[in-house]
């Protein structure tokens, strides 16, 4: 099909063969590049045909007009024009009789009647190509839509040797579906309302062409996770559990426990462990690291006591009730809420940012919490 493609380019004069050796070509882009000139076929079989030319010991080329211009409409861009002697006279088939891309996808999308091609604008310089191809064949060319290329935050080019470019990759991560197909809609292209956060279904009812921009966007993983945050929070509990199982060995009663407490933190699936390791595990701690600053270790291993004797008591193992408990034990032993509730949760979990303190504590339980407050107090000693 593509052979016959391009005999009958040939026999329009559109198109010629070339028996140029590689040698031949490769000198003369050397002496190009040594004019400080655009490396292109220098077009001397079009001026002397080969005559009689061996199969096998030849290629077909694009005849590009000598004169004029080629221009093309594009959805992004506007009206694009290329200068006819700036284009190359580029081969499209070659020896072995197999199309280059040039041919093939003007064959291929005539015969399968494409209506719009959508690509990244890397092809910009050869859509001159293939309307001169679409002139030649007589076809009506598509619409053409050539879309910026996705940057790092430090403008170079996202590489797959170089980026996370595959989708297990952010599957493996805990991004979610719909977070990333929401923060792919973004690059380049933005909302009429300017919001930051909606579904496919949004995203096809309003998307055209006149409001992507061709500058390149970019792609911030900061931002995905920031986006990935705000979906994850939207999703119901129960939804949101069945969804971290794959992520987590936990089950999903322990998963639902926890749930409300670390939603507002989770930004992806698989920081949920790492977020909720001491509702489970007695987390390693510190000796210097419990001692607020300015006291000692006498005076914070006496101030864990005295939280142990009060939790220590028969009340009623709820956030409220704990809260009741302890809120006067800053004032009575001279500390300030901070030092005496910022001790009690590193002591406990081993961190100094968690859920609200007494929301953790009941999580965790009162024979761990008491526990844990102990084996502090021993490492103060």
């Amino acid at each position: 099909m593509y052979q016959k493609a391009a005999e009958e380019l040939i026999k329009k004069g559109k198109a010629y063969n070339c028996d140029c050796s590689p040698e031949r070509l490769d000198k003369v882009r050397k002496e190009q590049q040594a004019k400080r000139g655009v490396p292109h076929y220098d077009r001397k079989c079009r001026v002397s045909p080969p005559q009689n030319p061996k199969e096998g010991t030849f290629v077909i080329r694009l005849k590009v007009p000598e004169e004029g211009e080629t221009s093309f409409e594009d959805l992004v861009r506007g009206k694009i024009s290329f200068k006819n002697k700036d284009i190359d006279d580029a081969v499209i088939l070659k020896s072995d009789g197999w199309p280059t891309y040039h041919l093939a996808v003007v064959v291929d999308d005539s015969d399968m009647k494409i209506s719009h091609v959508i690509r990244a604008e890397e092809w910009l310089s050869s859509t001159p190509k293939h309307m001169l191809l679409y002139e030649a064949f007589g076809k009506k060319p598509p619409v053409f839509a050539h879309l910026p290329l996705l940057r790092n935050p430090d403008r170079s080019k996202i590489s797959k040797r170089k980026n996370p470019v595959s989708l297990l990759w952010y599957k493996e991560q805990g991004f979610l579906p719909e977070a990333l197909l929401n923060y792919l809609g973004l690059m380049g292209w933005s909302m009429p309302d300017s919001r930051e956060k909606f579904d496919l279904e949004d995203f096809v009812e309003n998307f055209d062409f006149g409001r992507v921009d061709p500058a390149g966007p970019i792609f911030d993983i900061q931002k995905l996770e920031w986006l990935n945050g705000e979906w994850i929070r939207g999703l119901g509990d129960e939804d949101l559990a069945r969804r971290l199982e794959g992520y987590t060995g936990r089950s999903n009663e322990q998963i639902r426990k926890i749930l409300p407490l670390v939603k507002e933190r989770l930004k992806k699936l698989s920081e949920f462990d790492t977020l909720t390791s001491y509702f489970f595990e007695t987390p390693h701690i510190n000796k210097n690291e419990i001692v607020p600053k300015g006291k000692s270790l006498e005076e914070t291993a006496k101030v864990l006591n005295s939280v142990v004797d009060v939790l220590s008591k028969e009340i009623k193992w709820e956030d409220a009730i704990l809260h009741l408990a302890l809120v006067n034990k800053p004032g009575e032993l001279g500390w300030s809420k901070t030092d005496v509730y910022q001790t009690i949760r590193y002591a406990t979990t081993g961190s100094r940012a968690t859920p609200p303190l007494f929301d953790t504590l009941e999580a965790i339980g009162k024979d761990q919490v008491l526990n844990r407050l102990k084996n502090a107090i021993k490492i103060l000693r």
